[in-house]
């Protein structure tokens, strides 16, 4: 087995109950790293079109990448991988904290889980050691308060990954929670977990991952420490909330269910940046031996909102979208719903987007104060906010209105209150434009799990320039849109953080430690057609359940029809068409049917994916 990996798959058969182990091919490492690269291809090949994503048919994985749980600057994620029931397509999800590296400890490079158990149950596993175990008594507990029983029950050391409420009434805007806060939120996988009867998965775990040079990778972690650049010193004292002014004042963040513009419909962004943040801040919280340290718990809350101390700081994301998005600027509401979301075990992009949506309804007369259940819904009122946001988290009211995501409830509600649901393909967009970047408009469209915001190498994230990632500089190497997409997976596959990753001194920094882990000696053009190669599996998924991407509609106002008067965004509109098949001929896929060439897949190793689709 190659280093750098555990070199075992646990099978889950939740049906019968059988747990059986599988040696994990060095090739297949090799072609598709880790994550949701070897999550696609497994699950492509081992599940038939069509099923039904909430059914026994449905394949749920959790995947590690090369680089989790070792000394390589950022690598601490897992990715929870699936087909989406929001969506409909390839479903995938990622989080941080310390459940993956412990899934690695524990003896394991992932674990995929088939079938339904009829009642509910969690898995254990312990140095190599795995059992099926009895959870009647979490279920209907939050994602906090399943953590705390099963340490207190399995110890202190224990790593749990679990869902909320929201997750066992198959919420399609679930998501999957660790260490009371870290989530792998899109794609609603908590509902499949819920489906299943999965209520958690719990680790202990001694066993060190192998990897081919120690002393290189060690060594590496301590040069470059020292040397990351870029935004290191602003996530390092804010994290994330430290995007706030920025990304809100360039445009492109989200105002008023996006429809609006910071400076005129919000007035009041020093109550929510990353200032703000921090003064209530109690501590910092740092994934798996991060050198950012980039979350943080919060103290007790004050005035109305009295949240207990220490639960996590609110991101950008929730800032943007429980914050301007609704023209709320109440701090304490906006950490309260962040709690309660983790807790419940939401994604906070699409439960607050649910929000701004169901305000604009309300405001627009669609919906009454009697179809709320008397919640007078309207803008920057973060009382009725919080009010419905519970409703929705335990499917309570018109909270059950809007719990399986915008594209639903505006089935739902009717009266043409589609052109209020910002989703595209079902899944609502996390806190950047399209119209912001060519990048961004590009993969919330064309990537496999549409709507999604960390698929664009990192060229517009945030409106943070990283030259040393530009694609641009990377002369001979093609169409650079297609080449931060595809160098995009590789940086999640491998199980890096992206935040950490945009702190590199340089992109070849990758190379270096996937040399060092692995003994492989791969070149960044062989990573980057490994990226593309990741890319295309994904796509392949999708097209033979015959989803076209160029059939997912923008909403209009995500797209500038018509275009903004005012703020930084005025006048700009995406041209779709023009994107779309600049794409397509870069990328090789047809350009009406999006199928890629024969020549392609053959090149790219996928002849039998060719023959499929």
């Amino acid at each position: 087995m190659a280093n750098g990996f555990m070199g075992k798959i646990l099978w889950v058969d939740l049906t019968s109950g059988k747990i059986t182990e599988e040696t994990l091919d060095e090739k297949i490492c090799r072609d598709f790293i880790g994550g949701y690269g070897i999550g696609a291809r497994i699950i492509f090949s081992r599940q038939k079109a069509k099923v039904d994503p909430l059914g026994p048919e449905n394949i749920l994985g959790f995947m590690t990448g090369p680089f989790t749980g070792t000394q390589a600057l950022g690598g601490s994620r897992y990715a929870v991988v699936g087909k989406s029931p929001l969506t409909g397509t390839w479903g995938d999800a990622n989080s941080g904290g310390n459940f993956g590296p412990y899934l690695r400890f524990a003896g394991f490079d992932g674990v995929y889980f088939t079938g339904q158990s009829p009642e509910p149950v969690y898995l254990y596993i312990e140095d190599g050691k795995a059992e099926l175990r009895d959870a009647a008594f979490l279920w209907g507990k939050d994602t906090t308060e399943t953590e705390d029983i099963l340490k207190q029950e399995l110890g202190d050391k224990t790593e749990i990954s679990c869902i909320g409420p929201a997750g066992e009434k198959l919420s399609l805007i679930a998501g999957v929670i660790n260490n009371k806060g870290r989530a792998a939120g899109r794609s609603g996988l908590g509902a499949v977990m819920g489906s299943k009867k999965l209520k958690a998965i719990a680790l202990k775990g001694t066993q060190p991952v192998p990897v081919f040079d120690a002393a290189l990778t060690l060594e590496l972690r301590k040069k470059y420490t020292p040397l990351l650049g870029g935004p290191v010193g602003m996530f390092r004292q804010f994290g994330t909330p430290a995007l706030t002014e920025g990304t809100l004042k360039s445009g492109d963040g989200p105002v008023k269910n996006w429809g609006g513009v910071v400076d005129v419909d919000f007035t009041h962004l020093e109550k929510i940046d990353g200032n703000a943040v921090i003064s209530k801040r109690a501590r910092k919280f740092g994934c798996y031996r991060c050198p950012l340290a980039c979350g943080g718990h919060m103290k007790e809350g004050t005035e109305e909102y009295k949240f207990p101390a220490g639960i996590h700081k609110p991101e950008y994301e929730i800032l943007g979208m429980f914050g301007t998005n609704c023209l709320n600027d109440n701090l304490d509401s906006i950490t309260l719903a962040n709690d309660i979301c983790n807790r419940a075990g939401l994604d906070t992009i699409s439960a607050c987007s649910c929000i701004g949506f169901a305000i604009e309804c309300y405001e627009n007369g669609l919906i009454t104060r009697e179809d709320t259940g008397g919640i007078e819904l309207t803008w920057g009122n973060h009382r009725a906010m919080i009010a419905m946001l519970e409703k929705l988290a335990k499917r309570e009211g018109f909270g059950d209105i809007l719990t399986d995501g915008t594209r639903k409830a505006a089935e739902r509600i009717g009266k043409d209150s589609s052109r209020f649901a910002m989703n595209i393909q079902g899944q609502e967009f996390a806190a950047h434009s399209p119209k912001f970047g060519y990048t961004m408009a590009v993969s919330v469209r064309m990537d496999a799990t549409p709507g999604r915001h960390t698929r664009d190498g990192g060229i517009n994230a945030a409106g943070v320039p990283m030259p040393k990632f530009d694609p641009q500089s990377w002369s001979g190497r093609g169409d650079p849109t297609r080449i931060a997409i595809n160098f995009a997976h590789i940086q999640d596959c491998a199980g890096l953080c992206d935040f950490v990753c945009l702190t590199y001194p340089d992109a070849n920094l990758i190379v270096e430690f996937m040399n060092a882990l692995t003994g492989w000696k791969v070149t960044m053009d062989e990573l980057i057609k490994t990226g593309e190669r990741i890319t295309n599996i994904r796509h392949a998924f999708n097209l033979r359940e015959g989803l076209n991407p160029l059939d997912f509609k923008m909403p209009d106002r995500m797209i500038g029809k018509p275009p903004l008067t005012a703020g930084p965004m005025a006048g700009k509109s995406v041209d779709e068409a023009s994107i779309d098949r600049e794409y397509c001929e870069a990328m090789d896929w047809d350009i009406k049917t999006c199928r890629p060439s024969d020549k392609k897949l053959i090149e790219l190793g996928l002849e039998d994916v060719a023959k499929v689709i």
